[in-house]
């Protein structure tokens, strides 16, 4: 069994910052990628970013520049930094892994539980 726990969230004035974690912990054989996507009140969850153990990146084309993301694969663990946080930018931020839990296992997918971040004045 795999879990993902993500800390990090919290309430930021606009223009600040924040670096999210996560971190996976079970049966890990292998982990493809890990990534970040969000869900703002009302609205469908959202690509922000992934990550493949490799170090190869993909960015939601809005966030480019302000959000960063690294891994960090011998602690299985996925950051988000964000940079000049706005309004918009509050939502629940969910990370995911996709992973194998032994050599001959089938790719899983596996979602974190959610960290919220609120930008407000």
């Amino acid at each position: 069994q795999v879990q993902l726990v993500a800390s990090g969230g919290g309430l930021v004035q606009p223009g600040g910052s924040l670096r999210l974690s996560c971190a996976a912990s079970g049966t890990i054989f292998s982990i493809n990628a890990m990534g970040w996507y969000r869900q703002a009140p009302g609205k469908q969850r959202d690509l922000v970013a992934t990550i493949t153990s490799g170090g190869s990146t993909n960015y939601a084309d809005s966030l480019k520049g302000r959000f960063t993301i690294s891994i960090d694969n011998a602690k299985n663990t996925v950051y988000l930094q964000m940079n000049s946080l706005n309004p918009d930018d509050t939502a629940v931020y969910y990370c995911n892994a996709r992973l194998r839990s032994g050599p001959w296992d089938r790719l899983l997918e596996v979602w974190g539980q959610g960290t919220l971040v609120t930008v407000s004045s």
